[in-house]
């Protein structure tokens, strides 16, 4: 059944924004008689359409159709057409494209649309005409999503008729019918008005899942501003219950209060709003950098994703006479060697066991060992242990596995991800499939991880990064990023000089201290995006104090040249 369709162009609509509010909106209501019920086994008999606009009726359109075959008796009966009556009546070839061209430019509304659409799209089919993309309301529907039980117990046209008292009483004749579906249509609109619904694209998305309280809150987005930025929602103690990030805040804020917001914890959350606040951003990358701050500091309870951002792990070569792998909570300006960050210790656990994979390392800790198949040893009788666990004959050769790890963490990986890829093979060569999938799984997740630190730290050592690329509407986005944090953004108008513009950025924007250690002075999150903008088509470096730059034969370049050998293997 058809019901409430959008036309294709409609998406997250703007609502009142750029929706179209309901009194410019032109309503064809239209119904029709036919000799059953199949539009593939049946023919129309009648055709009865009224266009209103406004509220006012501004044209009709009725006529009899000849189906071309007899009409059953127990129809004639319901609808009081007979043989006869048609006999001399034009035939639907002639009537459609009458029909189309008095509808056009309209919304279509029907009383159980599914039935008269489809009857009206099979003949447009059987004549080989294309059917128009009309946007269809059906009342049934919308009187279902409005009305209570107690109220209308069914969703019949002439008990619809009765609740709203029209002047027209359906009668199963066309024209007839569709006067009273346009009175019952002008009783459901009154009542959505009344909920604050106004544009077509609200009607069209309305729904009782969406509670008049609910609909009520939507003042609370009337005065924010309809440019990108952060927007807040907060309750009556000022506590932040939910942070989001729009091109169009005020768009994005009334949305909360629609059918097109369908979690139902955003419901509960906007239950408690009694407040939104508006951030304003000259660009979207600020935007989503402010959004991650204020997520991180707030810790908003709607929120689900960046609430915890510490928690994450980090794959660690430690700085010791015999060095091995440790996955640590933070990095440290220690010397030793990172990787990640990994979002959760099994991805972690993965790039350590590849690494194992291919370098003999220790994996005891001194204490406990890392895997049960291992034995413990003693820190004092490492001297006497390095040999048998790691095959090395002494402390220059275990040195030189240890800089074979950190090459692959921190430089130039080759020689690890070389072994990994024959490990691979020779597992698929012993039919082991499901060995060689647990490798590179792991292989993948150390090379993840490798790679983002890779990325991460040349821009931690960068003290100033200036980009531009050019904005949608002409001038110029300007980016500041000073150890990998995002300093200052600003946006110059259009034909003008950017020189000024970028000395002023470099100005006010903010002062941020050398971050000690290899990571950014910014949380992973924040410099992901960071680097996506940067790396993104169109952006040029204007002014850089430092050298950004990431190994050759790093983890980065890796992962595609390996992944897609693996792949066509």
């Amino acid at each position: 059944m058809t019901e409430l369709l959008l036309s294709p162009a409609m998406g997250q609509g703007l609502f009142e924004d750029l929706g179209t509010p309901l009194h410019d909106v032109t309503f064809v209501v239209v119904d029709l008689e036919t000799t059953g019920g199949s539009p593939h086994e049946s023919a129309i008999t009648e055709v009865g359409a009224i266009r209103v606009r406004g509220g006012e009726v501004i044209g009709e359109f009725a006529t009899l159709v000849n189906p071309g075959t007899s009409i059953p008796p127990f129809i004639q009966v319901l609808t009081g057409i007979s043989n006869a009556m048609v006999a001399r009546a034009p035939r639907i070839d002639s009537v459609l494209p009458a029909f189309l061209e008095f509808a056009r430019g309209s919304v279509l509304v029907a009383h159980n649309a599914g039935f008269d659409i489809g009857f009206l799209k099979s003949a447009a089919a059987q004549l080989n005409s294309p059917w128009p993309k009309f946007t269809v309301l059906d009342t049934v529907t919308l009187a279902r999503r409005i009305l209570s039980r107690d109220e209308a117990p069914n969703c019949k046209l002439s008990t619809l008729a009765r609740v709203f008292k029209t002047e027209t009483a359906p009668d199963h004749r066309a024209l007839h019918d569709a006067r009273a579906t346009a009175e019952v249509l002008h009783g459901l609109l009154a009542r959505v008005g009344n909920l604050g619904v106004h544009s077509l694209e609200e009607l069209s998305s309305y729904t009782s899942r969406v509670t008049d309280t609910q609909r009520r809150k939507r003042h609370l987005a009337d005065a924010l501003p309809t440019t990108p930025g952060v927007y807040v929602f907060r309750d009556e103690h000022r506590r932040a219950l939910y942070v989001g990030t729009s091109h169009n805040i005020r768009a994005r804020a009334r949305s909360y209060f629609t059918a097109s917001e369908q979690r139902s914890r955003m419901a509960q959350m906007v239950a408690l709003a009694t407040h939104i606040q508006a951030i304003p951003c000259q660009t979207v990358l600020e935007a989503q950098i402010q959004e991650l701050r204020l997520i991180a500091s707030e810790r908003p309870r709607y929120n689900r994703r960046s609430t915890r951002p510490e928690r994450v792990h980090w794959l660690k070569l430690t700085v010791e006479p015999f060095p091995r792998l440790s996955i640590v909570r933070d990095v440290r300006d220690d010397g030793a060697s990172y990787a990640g960050p990994f979002r959760s210790r099994g991805a972690a656990d993965n790039a350590a066991a590849a690494v194992f994979e291919a370098v003999p390392i220790r994996q005891c800790s001194g204490r406990l060992p890392l895997r049960p198949r291992e034995s413990s040893c003693a820190l004092a009788d490492l001297d006497r242990c390095f040999a048998p666990c790691t095959g090395a004959q002494s402390r220059e050769d275990y040195a030189e596995l240890a800089q074979r790890v950190a090459r692959a963490l921190t430089g130039d990986g080759a020689e690890v991800f070389r072994a990994l890829r024959a490990r691979m093979h020779a597992l698929s060569q012993q039919e082991r499939y499901e060995d060689a999938a647990a490798v590179k799984t792991r292989f993948t997740d150390l090379v993840a991880g490798a790679a983002r630190m890779q990325r991460m730290a040349p821009l931690a050592a960068t003290a100033e990064v200036i980009a531009a690329r050019r904005g949608m509407r002409g001038g110029w986005e300007l980016v500041c990023v000073r150890y990998g944090r995002l300093a200052g953004t600003s946006v110059t108008p259009p034909g003008a000089d950017p020189v000024p513009f970028i000395e002023t950025l470099r100005a006010t924007a903010e002062v941020v201290p050398q971050p000690s250690g290899p990571i950014p002075a910014a949380r992973h999150e924040e410099v992901h995006l960071v680097l996506r903008w940067l790396e993104s088509d169109g952006v040029r470096i204007v002014d850089i104090d430092g050298e950004w730059s990431c190994p050759v034969g790093g983890a980065e370049s890796a992962r595609d040249r390996f992944l897609v050998t693996m792949v066509g293997a």
